[in-house]
């Protein structure tokens, strides 16, 4: 063996595990060691292109050129037909971000998944790593929020709040200590940006949160990640330790004097430790239960101390904006959603994946252009866009923007960017009755319209679809008013949002019923 070795990537991604990428990468090397080519293997995240996964990559002197779905069999004669070359195959993709589904989108927050082996800090560096923190550091706490302010940056997860308000109001509070807060306990149907970063990327989550602790003064920062991400946990673990040992974290941050590390706590699977103070309370010890507010968590939060919380997608998104500006990263987007979303195409689709874009896009252009319409070919009937809170959309509304306000006068949301497609066969009085036992099984039981609404919402979508007509004109109205008195009186989003996929259901969808 003579010269550099082969470069190929495989993703080590769990979505393109679950699918075969763990036997393609080690059948890879075996057959590659038995030719005698001397070829190291390096274990990515996905691009997001998860119909094509497992993706393979070769480094050749045109640059990385892909091939998928590649199985295990096809490796013999994909080595035979020249793919160390980027030679001619049916399965050939050619230059991955030249492909359509890439070429298109405007990848700044998810720019180096796929790209990066996520375990090796020096690989993040070489692509632009550490740069939002060297700018950070040369700025005051102030100024860093300012930047952050005027990117127009808001949260990604649900209620969309602007980052740098919250971030403002945990600077201005005296306290000695504060804390960073990353909500990664990612429980949305149809939803896996927090996963694929985590997974793909993870230095970027990192050095967001490190920005943020420098901002706002916080030493400690937590990251509460679902139990269900065994995966994330083992990546996130060794590129924390990396860090620290390139003093990236620590006691002195770059020799800045800057304090600021960084622990993981694995959460017990409930879906109410999304919401902020629940998972604050489970970060603490206690049972994962919604607080009153308020006092906020800005004022009022970890340990009773000021606390930044924030979800995956908006930390990692920290980066870049210090590293490329505030104007560059609100020049993205439109009216008041500024920059770009990671959203996330599941359910009933052909191509199912990572759509990054500046806000704006249509569902219909999501569903059609990047999706291919429905997996089994027949018509889209609706998408559910924001998790299992979020509301049904018919195809009459497809063409409305995917943004916080466009959505929002229609009685929706984007959430965090899930948005899951159904076909012509959907009973949309079953999902409607979906969202109502789904709040009953996850409540934290804490206020009564969450706990007893959810399971009387049940017993009335039951009744109403088997009750007489003349029957049933009184029990949605009855079914209207519960959905007022849940999300009126509810303490949290869980209660607050239910009844968005089931008015949103009875309104578009009433032939169902």
């Amino acid at each position: 063996m003579t010269g550099a070795p082969v470069r190929l990537f495989v993703p080590g991604d769990s979505g393109a595990v679950s699918v075969g990428a763990d036997t393609v990468a080690r059948d890879l090397a075996i057959e590659c060691r038995r030719r005698g080519i001397d070829a190291q293997i390096v274990r990515t995240g996905s691009r997001g292109m998860y119909w094509l996964e497992p993706l393979v990559e070769v480094q050749t002197p045109e640059g990385r050129v892909g091939y998928g779905p590649v199985k295990a069999g096809d490796i013999p004669r994909l080595l035979d037909a020249g793919m160390l070359e980027g030679a001619v195959d049916d399965l050939r993709l050619g230059d991955v971000d030249r492909h359509p589904w890439m070429r298109s989108q405007q990848r700044l927050t998810g720019a180096r998944l796929g790209l990066v082996d996520p375990q090796d800090i020096d690989d993040y560096l070489s692509h632009g790593g550490y740069l939002g923190l060297e700018a950070a550091l040369s700025l005051s706490p102030r100024e860093i929020v300012q930047r952050i302010t005027d990117s127009g940056l808001r949260g990604r997860g649900g209620a969309a709040f602007p980052t740098g308000i919250k971030w403002n109001t945990v600077l201005e509070q005296p306290a000695a200590q504060k804390y960073i807060a990353c909500n990664a306990d990612e429980g949305d149907s149809g939803t896996f940006a927090d996963r694929m970063l985590m997974e793909g990327d993870p230095f970027a989550l990192i050095e967001g949160m490190t920005i943020a602790g420098i901002a706002v003064g916080a030493t400690q920062g937590y990251i509460y990640l679902r139990i269900e991400y065994p995966h994330a946990a083992r990546t996130l673990e060794a590129a924390l330790e990396q860090a620290r040992e390139r003093g990236y974290l620590g006691d002195d941050v770059l020799g800045s004097g800057k304090t600021f590390d960084i622990e993981v706590r694995r959460g017990a699977g409930a879906y109410i430790c999304g919401e902020e103070t629940s998972m604050l309370e489970s970060l603490q010890g206690r049972r994962g239960e919604v607080r009153v507010r308020p006092p906020l968590p800005a004022i009022k939060g970890l340990f009773d101390r000021p606390t930044v919380v924030n979800n995956v997608v908006t930390l990692a998104t920290v980066p870049v904006i210090l590293a490329r500006g505030a104007e560059f990263y609100r020049d993205f987007g439109m009216g008041r959603s500024r920059g770009t979303v990671m959203l996330q195409l599941a359910g009933n689709v052909k191509h199912g994946g990572l759509v990054e874009c500046g806000f704006g896009l249509t569902v219909r252009e999501l569903v059609h252009r990047y999706g291919g319409g429905t997996a089994t070919g027949r018509p889209v009937r609706a998408v559910q866009i924001g998790g299992p809170l979020g509301a049904y959309l018919p195809a009459s509304r497809f063409d409305t923007p995917l943004e916080y306000e466009a959505l929002a006068a229609m009685d929706a949301l984007l959430g965090h960017g899930g948005v899951v497609v159904f076909d012509d066969s959907v009973d949309m009085a079953d999902m409607a009755r979906h969202a109502f036992a789904f709040c009953a099984l996850e409540s934290c039981g804490k206020c009564t319209p969450c706990r007893i609404g959810s399971t009387r919402g049940v017993q009335l979508l039951d009744r109403l679809v088997t009750s007489p007509d003349g029957a049933r004109a009184a029990d949605k109205a009855l079914i209207e008013e519960l959905c007022d008195t849940m999300a009126e009186g509810s303490l949290c989003g869980l209660g607050g949002m239910t009844p968005f996929p089931v008015r949103s259901a009875l309104r578009h969808f009433p032939e169902d019923f």
